[in-house]
């Protein structure tokens, strides 16, 4: 699952040239622009001692550590997630460098954001309030010029140029949730190797916080593997398989009385199957068995107990697992569900998918039914894009398993934040499955499209 955290402040901050070439912008606030960039410009001034002029831009960011750890207290973030920096090129008409590193640091002492916006001639100065090349506020000078920093820093490579920013700054957030007092946020520099060679690496241009654009602020982007994987529609003798027990009371999932225990039977009231099973309380009202056991029978019953005394039966068709001679071919029919066109922004909602083989045709039984069975799969990852501009918001995450969809007895299934998306334009999910022919994912010819809309209610 994947979930965004918004700077809360930004800010440029350089010992750039102003435009007669003779001051420098040092003192200068650009905390209200809705661009932050760094850059390096090197010998446009020759000074008394025959040193070529070396002008710099950084970017100060911030965000709220309390709004991940509100979220992994109320058990809605996992606290095991990766977390990635993202930032978004803007496009400018300027020279862009390329081949090049960025470094992303963190900041060792508070700074104010501030309310500057000129980045030409830097003439909105931060008059004691706001942060610039020389000040982190209230008239309060950095240590060193150009910010205070730890010097223990994780890089990102662009070699266009007009990429956009993608670091893993997992290691930064976890000692900020170990110790909130110590977040002052990042700091996004050249690398001092880069900065002591006789050249320019120009500018390069990023949306801050401040751009109308909805999906190019800057965002703390948190992924982690949420995969459900409920065996119960593909069992199997002999291998370790999962199942889940659900307790819904009155429209809330609600703890049973420990302990919660499962126990297997061929027939119901004749012996029960030796195995090997460990019951988890997953999250609240919910509870996982792994369990591994051998069977030569089709169907088996899982009985649960609460504090030892029975609460509900299930059943269980155990499926044969054998070799083919035919390679599959994935050739497949995705339909959705519960398909809607409308959702909230705001909620979360949960994508259900009915899967098929392409070739399946109904026999009676299948026709005097609903609908047949959903087939199931593990590796099968979702993306997203908006359709206007057909950029993808959640791309396949190949890393961190954040787009791997769960299943369960009803098929597979995904969980989407609306509040993720902007509201009032439309979206498209497409499917990607793992071909184990070609060790690769290949998308699947499937399109399910969706508009997110406030709820006014």
């Amino acid at each position: 699952m994947i979930k965004r955290y918004n700077a809360t402040k930004d800010n440029t901050i350089t010992n750039a040239f102003r435009e007669s070439i003779a001051t420098s912008g040092s003192q200068a606030n650009m905390g209200a622009s809705d661009i932050i960039e760094v850059f390096s410009i090197y010998g446009q001034v020759l000074d008394e001692t025959d040193t070529y002029s070396l002008e710099e831009a950084r970017i100060l960011i911030e965000f709220d550590i309390s709004e991940i750890q509100a979220d992994i207290t109320a058990g809605t973030l996992k606290d095991t997630a990766s977390y990635y920096l993202r930032l978004f090129n803007a496009e400018h008409g300027r020279t862009l460098p390329m081949g090049f590193q960025l470094e992303i640091d963190t900041v060792t002492a508070a700074w104010e954001e501030g309310t500057g916006l000129d980045m030409e001639n830097y003439d909105d100065l931060t008059y004691g309030k706001g942060s610039s090349w020389e000040e982190k506020g209230a008239g309060v000078a950095w240590t060193l010029e150009g910010g205070d920093f730890t010097g223990s820093p994780v890089t990102a490579e662009f070699d266009e140029g007009n990429e956009d920013l993608l670091v893993d700054i997992t290691a930064f957030v976890n000692a900020w949730l170990a110790t909130p007092a110590t977040n002052y946020g990042l700091i996004v520099k050249l690398p001092a190797t880069a900065t002591a060679q006789s050249r320019s690496y120009y500018t390069k241009m990023f949306y801050a916080r401040g751009t109308s654009n909805f999906f190019k602020k800057p965002v703390i982007e948190a992924r982690w593997d949420s995969q459900k994987t409920d065996h119960r529609k593909t069992f199997l003798s002999d291998i370790s398989n999962n199942i889940y027990l659900y307790n819904e009371v009155r429209g809330q999932l609600t703890n049973l009385t420990d302990p919660v225990t499962v126990t297997f039977y061929e027939e119901l009231g004749g012996t029960e199957i030796t195995s090997t099973t460990t019951v988890t309380n997953s999250e609240t009202g919910v509870y996982e068995a792994e369990v591994t056991l051998a069977t030569a029978t089709s169907t088996i019953y899982d009985v649960w107990s609460s504090d030892a005394t029975e609460v509900v039966t299930g059943s269980i068709t155990v499926l044969s697992q054998a070799p083919t001679v035919i390679p599959d071919v994935s050739d497949l029919v995705v339909s959705v569900l519960n398909n809607q066109d409308v959702h909230y922004s705001g909620q979360t909602s949960r994508f259900y998918f009915y899967i098929r083989e392409k070739d399946w045709s109904p026999n009676i039984h299948t026709v005097a039914t609903t609908r047949p069975d959903s087939k199931v799969y593990d590796n099968l990852k979702f993306k997203i894009s908006k359709v206007v501009t057909d950029e993808a918001i959640f791309d396949y995450d190949m890393t961190d398993g954040s787009t791997t969809l769960s299943y369960d007895s009803n098929g597979n299934f995904f969980d989407l934040d609306n509040s993720l998306l902007e509201p009032n334009y439309v979206y498209e999910i497409k499917l990607a499955l793992f071909n184990v022919m070609t060790k690769s994912y290949q998308e699947l010819p499937f399109k399910h499209r969706f508009r997110v809309v406030n709820n006014e209610y």
